[in-house]
């Protein structure tokens, strides 16, 4: 299961393209599958620590916030001074993350173990981002949606792992999901080297600068827009990956293990939407689909808060495909508006999304706290208006580096 074979002789990118691209899909699968244990864990937390939605959100904000910050500056450094091992050390964060959540029994221990989990993620998607590009052999949008769909695959099975086995084992059960972690540093390792290797072959040659032909107040415009459009996407999926569980169980009164499963279903959704929007965004235009995907889930989120069970699990479903479609086609565009900044543009778009989901989980938890879980989906229903800004991108001309 460790045999992971990556020739780090450099070569061109088609021939390499597959077999790197597949292990940081599958070392992201591992990442966000142990990162995503911890909201997984929030109903098991709240009732043994006797917390309640505003220190839900705090964990969360400090998870996301420790996961965003130090994001824009991994991914500057490594545009400077590329760290091919470190990958592996962001891993061994996650690792330890979980070691100390499976152990806490204090919020604060918990505080601790989601800040460790969050800086092993900012050390992680960046670089990670990287990689996929460099393997792309110039599908970009194919490449980071193919990086994105393990994560967003890793995502979905956290919640599953929750119910098959933290909730009939505990929180101690956490500790076994961890061992994940060193199959992910074995991998990253071998990944490595194959980075390491690409970077002194491309040393040698002189990287092609591409212009896009805008102004930098035009470009600033642009990627001010992007963030608004991340701002809509990750509120509103904070809203779901933090409280669907407790919104399907106050509304519905389903079983908590019935609400980690509809959970599971809208992560699932989520991942097909990712692996889609890439390579759509290749083939017609990364503007079209950021268009689509924002603005044309409205009328879905509108309508979630008031129908039945059945429908909320469909309409959550078409939510997460639509919604998630978004992403990659955004990272790909800032990174076609910031040619040379690879690395900083990873960083800055997942640490703010990163973010913006922190922000979101503590705001919505206390607004759920003062009012209630179904009022939280009424107001974020509206969030994915702000799609309408898309019209103000500019069309980017086509770039291969």
């Amino acid at each position: 299961m460790t045999d992971i074979s990556i020739d780090t002789k450099p070569k061109p990118a088609e021939t390499t393209a597959v077999a790197v691209l597949g292990a940081v899909s599958f070392s992201h699968l591992l990442n966000d599958m142990m990162q995503s244990m911890l909201p997984a864990l929030y109903p098991i937390l709240k009732s043994s620590l006797g917390i309640g939605f505003g220190e839900i959100g705090l964990i969360t904000l400090v998870y996301q916030m420790t996961a965003s910050l130090l994001q824009p500056v991994v991914g500057l450094a490594a545009d400077r001074k590329p760290q091919p091992y470190s990958l592996a050390v962001g891993m061994g964060f996650t690792f330890v993350g979980l070691l100390m959540l499976s152990r806490s029994s204090g919020l604060y221990m918990v505080l601790a173990a989601a800040a460790m989990i969050g800086m092993g993620s900012s050390i992680f998607h960046p670089e990670a981002s990287r990689v996929a590009r460099m393997a792309s052999g110039g599908k970009h949008g194919l490449a980071q949606s193919f990086f994105q769909v393990g994560g967003n695959a890793g995502s979905a099975l956290g919640p599953l792992l929750a119910a098959l086995i933290v909730l009939p084992h505990g929180q101690h059960s956490v500790a076994w999901v961890s061992l994940a972690a060193l199959l992910g540093m074995i991998v990253l390792g071998r990944v490595g080297g194959w980075y390491s290797a690409h970077v002194k072959a491309r040393a040698k040659r002189a990287a092609p600068v591409h212009d896009t032909g805008l102004s930098k107040g035009k470009i600033g415009l642009a990627v001010t827009i992007l963030l608004l459009l991340v701002f809509s996407k990750y509120f509103y999926l904070a809203s779901i990956t933090s409280y669907f569980t407790f919104y399907l169980i106050d509304k519905f009164h389903v079983s908590v293990g019935a609400s980690q499963l509809y959970l599971f279903i809208f992560l699932g959704a989520v991942a097909v939407g990712t692996i889609v929007g890439g390579p759509i965004g290749d083939r017609f235009g990364r503007k079209q689909v950021i268009w689509a995907s924002i603005l044309g889930v409205l009328p879905f989120t509108l309508a979630m808060p008031y129908v039945g069970l059945f429908w909320t699990g469909v309409l959550a479903s078409i939510i997460g495909l639509i919604l998630a479609s978004a992403f990659p086609a955004i990272i790909v565009y800032a990174q076609e508006l910031l040619p040379g900044k690879v690395g900083m543009v990873a960083g800055l778009f997942f640490g703010f999304a990163f973010g913006m989901g922190g922000i979101g989980a503590a705001v919505l938890g206390e607004l759920a706290d003062a009012t209630s879980i179904r009022f939280v989906y009424e107001v974020c229903a509206f969030l994915p208006a702000i799609g309408l800004l898309t019209v103000f991108l500019p069309n980017l001309r086509k770039a291969s580096a």
